[in-house]
């Protein structure tokens, strides 16, 4: 497992994180036991991945909690989340946090993010609940404080842009993958500057993972003028990127893709399931993608921001 640092918060972390929320929730909504959703997040760590993200919203926190425990705190960096969705106050944050260190079974996390923000809500949070957090870092019970987008409603990134305006964020959860890479030049480089941790979320959805899914965003895209038809063969838009030298599946892709794009630190990869895990491992261990694959794939969509992958 590689490793780098997480920005300004200068924290080591592995560039593949456990993400315990997604469609698999560590498995919890594919059917797992608790005892096997604990057993992929051990696996995990067993690998070299310290990082793990969860939120009180996924219900996973508990899993967390039992994963790490007996295990140096200091060796896992823990992040966690308070929803947005509905109109939140200090004592609510408060409230939360203290729920969340529960399930948690510890004293701190190191990133505490506003989760799903959307731009109508922003200004609201800044003047309202990151005094709060900011009093909350003072007491220890958080190091860093980070902010999440929500992608499908957002996927051009409006929030993200407004908060890099404000020096308040050590970490931003970016959605961003091979179909939509606009976060590159809106997100990115500017986060860079301002050395902000960048956490990938989205690298592989519904349309990296399901033929029929892809061929019908594709089809979506070329319709509304975002991809040139012939730039990509509609039947099997990235099957380009399959061949010797190259990806070994489209996940292979997608994932190895966003590893090394440059800006960004911790790639979230979820799943319930042992092989997947043991696959996606594999992957985050292959070189870049070759060049002329990576210099397609932004030719093909190089206008596309109106989708999240899903």
């Amino acid at each position: 497992m590689d490793y780098t640092i997480l920005g300004r918060t200068g924290m080591k972390v592995s560039v593949m994180g456990t993400g315990c929320g997604g469609p698999s929730r560590v498995g919890q909504r594919s059917g797992r036991t608790e005892a096997e959703s604990v057993a992929i997040i051990q696996r995990a760590l067993d690998s070299g991945i310290n990082f793990i993200d969860t939120s009180e919203r996924y219900g996973t926190e508990a899993i967390v909690g039992k994963a790490i425990r007996g295990i140096d705190r200091s060796s896992v960096v823990l992040s966690t989340k308070k929803g947005t969705r509905q109109r939140v106050t200090p004592e609510h944050v408060r409230e939360s946090l203290e729920g969340s260190l529960e399930r948690l079974d510890t004293d701190y996390v190191d990133i505490y993010q506003l989760h799903g923000v959307v731009l109508p809500d922003y200004d609201y949070l800044v003047s309202e609940i990151v005094p709060t957090l900011e009093r909350l870092r003072e007491q220890g019970k958080i190091r860093f404080i980070g902010i999440t987008e929500r992608f499908d409603p957002d996927p051009q990134h409006l929030m993200l842009q407004r908060a890099l305006q404000d020096d308040v964020w050590d970490v931003m959860m970016v959605g961003f993958n091979m179909l939509n890479q606009s976060a590159r030049d809106r997100v990115f480089a500017e986060a860079a500057v301002r050395k902000i941790g960048i956490l990938i979320m989205f690298a592989v959805r519904l349309a990296l993972s399901r033929p029929e899914r892809l061929r019908q965003v594709v089809t979506e895209l070329i319709e509304t003028g975002q991809v040139d038809p012939s730039d990509i063969d509609e039947n099997d838009p990235l099957g380009f990127l399959i061949h010797k030298g190259g990806a070994v599946s489209l996940p292979d892709a997608a994932y190895r893709f966003c590893r090394y794009e440059p800006g960004t630190h911790v790639v979230l990869s979820g799943t319930g399931n042992p092989e997947h895990l043991e696959a996606n491992l594999e992957s985050f261990s292959r070189p870049p993608l070759p060049q002329e694959d990576l210099a397609k794939l932004k030719h093909v969509f190089r206008n596309v921001d109106s989708i999240s992958g899903q």
